[in-house]
């Protein structure tokens, strides 16, 4: 985009140039010299942008080495390295792309159950929560999900390889949970849960159980918002 920005701000110059400076300036190059411009610019861009990612990628990989995890599968070997808080995360934005139902959101909801052996059949809800972090149901939930892991590397299924471009769309690596980072993951997963509640029940009757979690979620994440 930047690129062919670049080229048309060039040919509108070379055009204007004409009336006044002529073209012999550029000769026969006159057309050339936009399209030039535009590569540079939008090369330049992608090549900076490219080695930026380079070196976080590697920078993600060293963090994670040093925590003794494959720095491509990081829930290999289990959970462990994983907050509650950042598994009730990960787990509310699978249910969100369950319920989008679109070809790419499925390939994502694929990589969700191989990564961390999530299914549509856990005891999990979202939308609202019917757990939150450090809880017996949250310490079952794991157990399930590492059981399910630990088959699958019985069965010599190894989970899929994840990279930067992954964890920028769903921080699916493992975080060392600091009071803000904890702050801003608990109400990532209670955004989630409240748009799913009103895609589900819009304004219309939820029964009463669900209701209350629901005002329940609301009011911690208006409470974690103000702060």
């Amino acid at each position: 985009m930047q690129g062919f920005v670049v080229l048309c701000v060039s040919a509108a110059l070379v055009l204007l140039s004409a009336p006044l400076f002529g073209t012999s300036w550029a000769g026969p190059f006159a057309p050339i010299i936009p399209v030039l411009a535009g590569f540079l610019a939008g090369g330049g861009s992608f090549g900076w942008r490219r080695l930026k990612f380079l070196e976080k990628r590697n920078v993600l990989r060293r963090a994670l080495a040093e925590k003794g995890l494959d720095a491509g599968r990081p829930a290999a070997e289990g959970l462990d390295a994983y907050y509650d808080a950042q598994l009730v995360l990960l787990r509310s934005e699978y249910e969100f792309l369950r319920s989008r139902g679109a070809r790419r959101a499925l390939r994502s909801v694929r990589l969700f159950e191989a990564s961390f052996g999530f299914t549509p059949e856990d005891p999990f809800e979202c939308g609202p929560l019917n757990v939150a972090p450090d809880t017996p149901e949250m310490r079952a939930l794991r157990e399930r999900w590492e059981g399910r892991l630990a088959a699958r590397r019985a069965f010599g299924e190894a989970p899929p390889r994840l990279g930067l471009r992954e964890d920028l769309a769903y921080r699916i690596f493992p975080r060392e949970m600091t009071g803000p980072l904890e702050l801003a993951t608990r109400s990532a997963y209670l955004e989630i849960s409240c748009n799913l509640f009103r895609e589900r029940y819009g304004r219309g009757w939820a029964p009463e159980d669900v209701r209350r979690r629901a005002e329940k979620d609301l009011r911690e994440y208006r409470a974690l918002v103000r702060r």
